[in-house]
């Protein structure tokens, strides 16, 4: 079975995906800059399973030397850093980032890098042999730790075709719908969406905003 690595598993979004992988089988590492709050955040998901899944806590490196899919799900604050700290171990991986660039306070206002998105940003940083996709950006983690159906549906863009089509079988394996959305420089829109959400989650009294793909007929 494939091994996942989620780098900042210890958040809520990242302890949501690794929840759910596990129970769908997967082997996980949750990374963290503290292992022993890594540690912690693996017990808490295996007592949520009833110890019947593999879920281990340890550092972002070793959990990125580890694996064969790579998760980031860090604050944007901590992106670079971690990237950097990870980047000879991601060599020939796929790197599924997570992360999108808000600018606190102003959480409700679209802020993208210089680099035109976070996704692009971790393609500079980590090189052309790492395989990059963007996702999980618009699902709102209160969904995650829970069995309730999600509604929200996941886009999904990339470096490649096939680093697409691997992510995608994340998306399902979560229990989410998910689209291909396309090349890397998409994510621009789909990371945008979040500040979107956040604003209409603010102004009308919600906290789980999504997104859905309609008049398309999903291939079974």
């Amino acid at each position: 079975m494939t091994t996942i690595a989620v780098l900042g598993g210890t958040g809520r979004e990242g302890k949501g995906l690794a929840l759910r992988w596990a129970k769908a089988g997967y082997r996980i590492f949750i990374g963290s800059r503290s292992p022993e709050k890594a540690r912690a955040s693996a017990l808490e998901i295996l007592d949520l399973l009833y110890g019947k899944a593999f879920v281990e806590g340890t550092t972002n490196l070793k959990a990125a030397q580890t694996a064969d899919i790579v998760v980031l799900t860090v604050p944007y604050a901590a992106h670079r850093l971690t990237l950097e700290s990870v980047r000879e171990a991601l060599q020939g991986k796929i790197l599924v980032d997570v992360t999108v660039p808000l600018a606190p306070p102003k959480v409700t206002k679209v802020h993208m890098p210089p680099d035109g998105s976070a996704a692009q940003e971790a393609h500079t940083i980590l090189g052309e042999n790492v395989q990059v996709t963007s996702a999980f950006q618009n699902i709102a983690y209160e969904h995650l730790l829970h069995e309730e159906p999600i509604e929200c549906d996941v886009l999904v863009t990339g470096t490649s075709k096939e680093a697409r089509a691997e992510t995608l079988k994340l998306v399902t394996a979560a229990g989410l719908t998910g689209w291909d959305a396309g090349p890397l420089e998409n994510s621009v829109v789909t990371e945008g969406l979040t500040s979107v959400l956040i604003n209409i989650n603010k102004h009308y009294g919600s906290t789980n905003a999504g997104i859905k793909i309609i008049g398309v007929v999903k291939d079974s």
